[in-house]
């Protein structure tokens, strides 16, 4: 898949992205959820039924981030992580727009007329509630009428899962009220993160479960706190480790924390992942984050999440 960075005014060597016609798939995409997923399958189906590139028209980063409107609260699916699950869908071409104050204020007409028809597209797919330009004045209506005549519109009505709409907002009020199996239904996946292993208190090797403690690479939906059973492994590795992760502040030892800490235990793992980059896939959640009363209370519960995540995960069967 060929990455290509545009910024406003337009600063890619649109002869050379001009040369040849392409069906792009527009839109924010952030989660890559089911939803997302339908409206870039079909662009890739008709773009192979076409003979030309499928690409795929983005931005970053997220508008809610640079205009500070809504309730954005980081990202389902950051930069790195759209584009590894892109390249695997089958996309040809990633555009990457800069989005910041100035494009924000770009009209709907300009888009099409500076940044899409010059692109080359002759088919633009979009989801049924895309909005572009500024304000958010252009939705796929006006963009079929703006392209007319030089560019056709694919617009894909919602996806429905289980009778609901399946939408990026949905999935952030999933994680952080601990509905992960919603959430992860609709993404199609399980909910991933990925982190720098980081050294902390050592406590949990003091205590017969040693952990890895994530500093996160990118700024993620922080889903519910509490302990989750997951899938892990490095850079370094090529298999996925089955374990147990808490998300919280340590309130049997701590008061007065508000960034919330990772920590990944792998079931039946001896090693050095200090420095590596972890990859950590939320498979279940267990429980809620709470306070013990003593070390030993806290252990207990911390056996207890290690024999609900080996079944959860199925770790020992055949």
């Amino acid at each position: 898949m060929r990455i290509v960075p545009i910024s406003y005014p337009v600063s890619v060597d649109l002869e050379q992205e001009g040369v040849e016609p392409k069906v792009a798939a527009i839109g924010q995409f952030d989660g890559l959820h089911l939803g997302h997923t339908s409206v870039l399958a079909e662009a890739i189906r008709i773009a192979r039924e076409q003979g030309v590139p499928a690409a795929m028209i983005t931005f970053f980063p997220h508008p809610k981030d640079v205009i500070g409107k809504g309730n954005y609260e980081g990202y389902l699916t950051p930069q790195q992580d759209k584009q590894e699950l892109l390249e695997a869908m089958g996309i040809d071409i990633l555009y990457v727009v800069e989005f910041n104050l100035e494009f924000s204020r770009v009209s709907p007409e300009a888009f099409v007329e500076e940044v899409l028809l010059p692109l080359k597209l002759q088919t633009a797919v979009v989801g049924f509630d895309f909005r572009f330009g500024h304000k958010g004045e252009g939705d796929a209506v006006r963009l079929q009428a703006l392209g007319e005549g030089r560019m056709s519109v694919v617009t894909i009505p919602p996806l429905l899962v289980e009778g609901e709409k399946v939408g990026s907002s949905s999935i952030r009020i999933a994680l952080k009220t601990g509905q992960l199996a919603d959430a992860n239904r609709w993404f199609g996946r399980n909910y991933r993160i990925r982190g720098s292993v980081v050294h902390g208190e050592k406590r949990g090797r003091k205590i017969g479960f040693p952990t890895a403690n994530l500093e996160l690479t990118d700024a993620y939906v922080i889903p519910a706190l509490g302990v989750y059973a997951v899938l892990a492994k490095t850079d370094a590795q090529e298999e996925w480790i089955p374990g147990v992760m808490n998300v919280g502040v340590k309130p049997t030892f701590h008061d007065g924390i508000t960034k919330p800490i990772f920590e990944v235990h792998l079931l039946d793992f001896e090693g050095d992942l200090y420095d590596q980059i972890m990859t950590v896939d939320l498979v279940q959640y267990i429980r809620k984050e709470h306070k013990f009363e003593s070390v030993q209370e806290l252990i207990e519960w911390i056996q207890r999440d290690a024999v609900e995540a080996r079944k959860i995960l199925k770790v020992g069967e055949s």
